[in-house]
């Protein structure tokens, strides 16, 4: 059986978090503020805020840019519900902008296109959340022109991104964007279990993804109502939350980030295989823009079916009829259920509509040999020939 992403955990790994459980620190200790600076280092970014999941990273950005009932966030369909969902545990409402057909990202053009006309309504959004679909940036100096032009903020969600280059600069430097979101899930392209991290360069908004991430108590004087009681004291001073990440989490962390650059070097290898292995068979390989080095989290397909004699379905099944468990990444947002109660419906976004029609994320990981490569292309030409 082949995933479609698995972790790849050293014995380097498993000795890592072993010391923490024979250490004094099993939640919050001194390995957390190692894993930030890990992340800093590669990104470039100048303050970091780890937490425990990529979902908790986008609800404290939201936060800290102080999203509001009746702002606006905007994003992309083309994701999983949590780029949207941050919006909504702020009270906001959320809308949509479709993807590129080629590198199936949000489309600045179709970007500019709405916010011309959200002008004109008075619903400009406050945020806009461009998601780095496989690891592939969005073109952010496009949406950071338009953020200028209009005022909205930017939160990159980056979760797919983390040792990619956009322009030659690492993803996360926020060079283009007030807040970059990172993921660790297990399938992504390092791990600390479960975990994500914000990252950015604006010290105030640093202060603040520190407080929501851990209830909103501080025990720096400079923000406090009064003097400390004694060193016990502390205060709280925003509705936080406890997103925070354990130290075992952050030293499986630390140890992975090690292994960063092999990971991402390991997936464009894979990656390149696969474009030889694939290129004559009736289906769309992955594009990829020459402004960017992809971390290459996933490699999707798209189906020609005008050219296969099978439908879109018929071959996901037989797929996985064979061991090889491929997914589709994603379901538009708009279509779910939850968004269609607020009025979306099928066809207010034609491009995200038509990818999930075709595409089908074959199986992307390091450890993934050139045998089990080979299986997939046999069994995927095999299938639709």
């Amino acid at each position: 059986m082949i995933p479609y992403g698995r972790q790849d955990i050293s014995q380097q790994d498993i000795n890592a978090v072993t010391n923490v459980l024979k250490s004094d620190f099993l939640t919050q200790g001194p390995k957390v503020p190692l894993f930030e600076q890990a992340v800093m280092d590669v990104c470039g970014a100048k303050y970091a805020a780890a937490v425990n999941s990529a979902t908790s990273a986008l609800h404290v950005a939201c936060l800290a840019l102080d999203l509001k009932p009746g702002d606006w966030l905007w994003t992309t369909p083309n994701t999983f519900v949590a780029s949207a969902n941050c919006g909504l545990y702020c009270g906001a409402k959320v809308d949509f902008v479709d993807i590129d057909p080629k590198t199936y990202n949000l489309c600045p053009q179709k970007l500019a296109e709405k916010l011309e006309i959200a002008k004109k309504e008075g619903r400009l959004p406050k945020i806009v959340v461009p998601v780095h679909l496989s690891g592939q940036s969005c073109d952010m100096e496009a949406i950071f022109k338009l953020s200028k032009e209009y005022g909205f903020k930017i939160i990159e969600d980056a979760s797919h991104g983390i040792g990619g280059n956009y322009k030659g600069e690492p993803i996360g430097n926020c060079q283009y964007s007030d807040i970059t979101v990172f993921s660790f899930h297990p399938v992504k392209i390092v791990t600390s279990a479960e975990g994500g991290m914000a990252v950015t360069n604006d010290p105030n908004l640093a202060e603040r993804l520190e407080l929501f991430r851990s209830h909103g108590v501080t025990r720096n004087k400079y923000l406090m109502t009064k003097p400390a009681d004694g060193p016990w004291y502390y205060e709280q001073i925003e509705l936080g939350y406890n997103y925070r990440m354990t130290d075992l989490q952050a030293a499986l962390g630390v140890s992975q980030m090690q292994r960063l650059d092999c990971f991402v070097a390991e997936r464009h290898h894979i990656a390149q295989c696969y474009d030889r292995l694939l290129k004559d068979l009736p289906i769309t390989l992955p594009w990829q823009h020459p402004d960017n080095y992809s971390a290459f989290h996933l490699y999707v397909i798209r189906l020609q079916l005008d050219k296969i004699a099978k439908t879109h379905l018929e071959v996901f099944e037989a797929l996985r009829e064979a061991d090889i468990l491929v997914n589709l990444h994603y379901i538009p947002v708009h279509t779910h259920p939850y968004y269609q109660k607020m009025g979306f419906e099928m066809g207010d976004f034609p491009e995200s509509e038509q990818y999930y029609k075709e595409a089908i994320s074959l199986p992307m990981f390091p450890t993934l040999t050139e045998e089990q490569q080979d299986w997939v292309f046999e069994t995927l030409r095999e299938i639709i020939l």
